[in-house]
């Protein structure tokens, strides 16, 4: 008899565990997703044809094996075995990993330039920030010398036992840098001081990338390359200077409702508006997952084999009905996340032409922290070409009370703003939109120091795997995401215990690729309309 594996979450590890069970086991996924969309994060959302990239997805990964997953759902738009892009002024063959398939229609990845930048005293700087003639005219000479000195001042004397982020950004890029790129930017986007702030977030975030990175690398471009063995992973390349990137046409929850439209013609189950009440668990094992349908207003018990949880681990934890002991449920009441708010930006035009995919808000007249141009990430993510679709990117908590004002409010707000920065012009506004998202980012403050408590508790549950960014309450990137699911079933097919190696996941430079009898599981379901399944194609957002 085959088992089944209860999912909840049907983001891109939720998603990539049903689609890795359904393909390498026998076990049957059945996905419980809270929302009424798929894709968590990494959804699209189509506003009048525009469409949003929550928080933008560049689609990069060192990993082999990410990369040949997403080109086997959507290969890249060009034909043929190589596809020829231009990298620091020459153009080169890039070799297509995996096997080569031929586009259906939309379905396809576009190669996309990358180029974001700083906007810092209404200029813009490279990002990373780079020691070019460019910024020595921006900030002047003075400044570019206090720069230097204090960068090899924290090379000679480095801050010892890094804590904080402040000491990360210190010992990597100097006091001077942090003060003027980093302080008050990160302190915008957490909302708390960067020495409260673990430096595991910088490890995880912007590991490798410094001054002598970002100048080792401007170096380097300026003599050739063989050709032979250079590809699209550049997996050689730090990932914030990677300079090309892969991108779905039309967003990429354009790929995620594909792996889900595969994952139930494969016999999956993928459920909307299961809202997680409560997880029983017993002697080491979860029982069951208990469901509110917010939209039929049903409740259901789904019993398996095996459970996934992509849920934040606070949620988690609230929600286990088994014995928690008192410190694992203090630590998890203290975790701590930001929340995220997007205001979408019709325009008829910007104020001067712009080719970013991301710009970076310095300045601290505004409370925007990033723009997206969602031209400039894919042509076919805006309904009229000869408009300009910017997503304006504010980061606070829902108790703030610039989330708790009126969407027409934000999106005044934002509108202003663009024009206090000089980027656009309010009259030239034809529609703005608001879209909220809770939890988007998990913190490194808090009670996260004593995470490890809530990881030995959680990892005693035999059948239970905490995979993703809010499950595992890990600042991962949609890659390394997927990498814990994919870890996490290869656990499972090959009866591994340990839950190590996906934990492991991330927390070095290099990515990771780690390569009793049961009962029939029964799936009670009190009211059928809960079960619908859904018309990814035809969705309404």
């Amino acid at each position: 008899m085959k088992k089944t594996a209860i999912i909840i979450g049907a983001g891109p590890a939720g998603l990539t565990a049903a689609y890795e069970l359904l393909t390498r086991t026998d076990i049957v996924p059945i996905v419980l997703e809270k929302g009424g969309d798929i894709g968590g994060i990494s959804k699209t959302v189509n506003y009048k044809g525009n469409r949003i990239d929550i928080g933008g997805h560049r689609f990069f990964s060192k990993s082999d094996r990410v990369m040949n997953w997403w080109l086997q759902f959507m290969p890249v738009q060009q034909s043929g075995e190589t596809v020829e892009i231009t990298y620091q002024n020459q153009k080169r063959n890039l070799v297509v990993a995996g096997k080569e398939a031929q586009p259906e229609g939309d379905r396809v990845m576009l190669v996309r330039n990358r180029l974001s930048r700083i906007y810092f005293l209404r200029k813009f700087f490279s990002y990373p920030i780079k020691l070019s003639l460019d910024t020595l005219l921006k900030l002047g000479p003075l400044t570019t010398l206090q720069i230097l000195y204090s960068y090899l001042h924290a090379r000679v004397w480095p801050v010892k036992n890094e804590q904080s982020l402040e000491d990360f950004f210190i010992n990597r890029f100097g006091k001077k840098l942090y003060h003027l790129f980093f302080k008050d930017y990160t302190e915008k986007v957490w909302g708390v001081s960067c020495n409260k702030i673990s430096a595991e977030w910088g490890a995880q975030r912007i590991k490798g990338v410094s001054i002598s990175a970002a100048v080792g690398h401007a170096l380097k471009s300026m003599f050739p390359k063989k050709k032979m063995d250079e590809d699209i992973h550049q997996k050689d390349v730090e990932t914030s200077l990677i300079e090309k990137f892969l991108y779905p046409r039309l967003g990429p929850g354009q790929l995620w409702e594909e792996v889900a439209r595969q994952v139930q013609e494969l016999g999956g189950t993928i459920l909307l508006h299961e809202n997680v009440q409560s997880i029983e668990g017993d002697k080491g094992r979860v029982i069951s997952v208990t469901t509110f349908n917010d939209y039929s207003k049903t409740e259901s018990v789904w019993e398996g084999d095996y459970f996934f949880s992509t849920m934040p681990v606070q949620e988690l934890i609230a929600g286990l009905d088994d014995v928690v002991p008192s410190a694992v449920q203090q630590i998890a009441k203290g975790l701590q996340y930001r929340d995220f708010i997007t205001v979408g930006v019709l325009l008829k035009k910007l104020t001067g032409k712009l080719e970013d995919t991301w710009i970076y808000i310095q300045e601290k007249d505004v409370k925007v922290g990033r723009l997206q141009l969602f031209n400039n990430w894919s042509p076919y993510m805006v309904n009229d070409p000869d408009t300009i679709w910017v997503g304006m990117e504010y980061f606070c908590n829902t108790t703030d009370s610039f989330w708790q004002q009126p969407d027409e409010v934000i999106k005044q707000t934002g509108i202003l703003e663009l024009q206090k920065m000089g980027l656009a012009l309010a009259s030239d506004v034809l529609d703005a939109t608001v879209l909220r998202m809770e939890k988007t980012y998990p913190a490194y403050f808090g009670t996260y120091e004593r995470f490890e408590e809530i990881k030995h508790f959680t990892d005693q549950y035999t059948n239970l795997f905490l995979v993703g960014r809010n499950g595992m309450h890990k600042y991962n990137n949609a890659d390394h995401s997927m990498l814990t699911a994919m870890v996490a079933v290869d656990n499972i097919a090959a009866g591994i215990t340990s839950k190590e190696n996906i934990w492991s996941i991330n927390t070095e430079q290099e990515y990771h690729e780690e390569k009793a009898d049961s009962k029939e599981p029964v799936v009670k379901v009190i009211n059928p309309t809960s079960t619908k399944t859904y018309d990814f194609a035809n969705a309404e957002k």
